[in-house]
């Protein structure tokens, strides 16, 4: 099992979220998050003073999949969240050593 993290635009979640489902992933984790890469921020203009923004708004999605989902996990949250300019976020593998489905106890593979 992998846990599957992307950081994406706000704006490209439902994207995501139908993507994933179209390759098999049955639930996920969303969380509002901020945060900077290589953009470090931006300025914005309010009531006509600029301000700098240092971090960015984004969308962090977690998924937990068997390993034979990993690659079309992977392809489907790439091809959905692109938009190809800067800060289209990135996303990360962890290995997943045990997991717990707490209604019914049910353990690894099964409880996902």
């Amino acid at each position: 099992m992998k846990l599957v993290m992307a950081v994406i635009k706000p704006f490209k979640l439902d994207d995501v979220r139908e993507s994933l489902t179209s390759v098999g992933v049955e639930g996920l984790t969303v969380s509002e998050v901020k945060g900077f890469g290589r953009q470090k921020g931006h300025t914005e203009i309010y009531r006509g003073a600029e301000y700098a923004v240092n971090f960015v708004p984004k969308v962090k999605i977690e998924v937990v999949v068997k390993d034979n989902l990993v690659e079309p996990t992977l392809d489907a949250i790439q091809k959905a969240a692109q938009t190809g300019s800067i800060g289209d976020g990135k996303i990360f593998i962890c290995d997943v050593g045990s997991a717990v489905r707490i209604r019914t106890g049910e353990t690894d593979a099964a409880a996902i």
